[in-house]
């Protein structure tokens, strides 16, 4: 294997991360906020 094709899960596993971590916050506080609204 070439570094190139070592490095590129890597960089998708990363890539998930800046994209994941914070959508799943928002997704945590949007149904964090829903419960107040309407439920509790």
């Amino acid at each position: 294997m070439t570094e190139r094709e070592t490095r590129r899960p890597v960089l998708m596993v990363l890539a998930w991360c800046w994209v994941g971590v914070p959508f799943a916050y928002g997704l945590a506080e949007l149904v964090r906020k829903a419960i107040q609204l309407f439920g509790g």
